[in-house]
């Protein structure tokens, strides 16, 4: 069976209706597939991480909701294109939906370069303040569970609850928290792991 997707809108979200109360937000590149420094830039190039959509699919059973935040300026660059991130983002509840049968709630991404200096691009908080928007919920204490520095600012700047994986660019980013003034971030080896901690919690 099909998945249902809104058409794209200015608010850059693709989003499914679920009627779970818990949540949990994360990023995409480096925590759900792998990253690369020359940007994904189609489906055939998303690559899950191991575990990853696994890990997804616990927490859906578990009855939490599932949010993606992510950077996205591939497309501000003219790398790729809004429908082609939106086949991504297709592949991905997909993937999830084959092992829980449901989809992630929300996906929402920012499109810009930081150039344009936008209120959307982690770190700063228009992401996560839409997925609160979105889903009717407080990010109050929400876990956000990120690869980057910027990740953890962000998650800061909303008083959600920023948690650090070791994939993609997390061994850099954990060698940075005590510059940054994030040493109390938990930091897990990768999404299966933090994911296992937030259940047995």
């Amino acid at each position: 069976m099909g998945l249902s997707f809104s058409e794209q809108r200015d608010s850059h979200t693709t989003s499914v209706v679920s009627g779970a109360t818990n949540l949990v937000i994360l990023d995409r590149d480096g925590v759900i597939n792998r990253d690369s420094d020359a940007y994904i830039r189609s489906v055939a190039e998303f690559q899950p991480l191991p575990g990853s959509i696994e890990a997804i699919a616990r927490l859906k059973r578990a009855g939490y909701r599932v949010a993606v935040a992510t950077n996205q300026s591939g497309v501000g660059r003219g790398y790729f294109d809004s429908k082609a991130l939106e086949a991504m983002h297709a592949r991905l509840n997909e993937l999830v939906s084959a092992q829980c049968q449901m989809p992630i709630d929300l996906i929402v991404y920012c499109p810009h370069r930081p150039e344009d200096h936008c209120d959307c691009r982690k770190p700063e908080p228009g992401l996560l303040l839409r997925i609160e928007a979105e889903l009717k919920t407080s990010i109050a204490n929400v876990p956000f569970i990120g690869d980057s520095i910027r990740d953890l600012q962000a998650a800061r700047r909303v008083g959600a609850r920023p948690i650090l994986v070791r994939t993609g660019k997390g061994r850099a980013a954990e060698t940075q928290l005590e510059q940054a003034n994030l040493t109390s971030v938990p930091v897990f080896d990768d999404l299966a792991a933090a994911v296992a901690d937030i259940l047995s919690a």
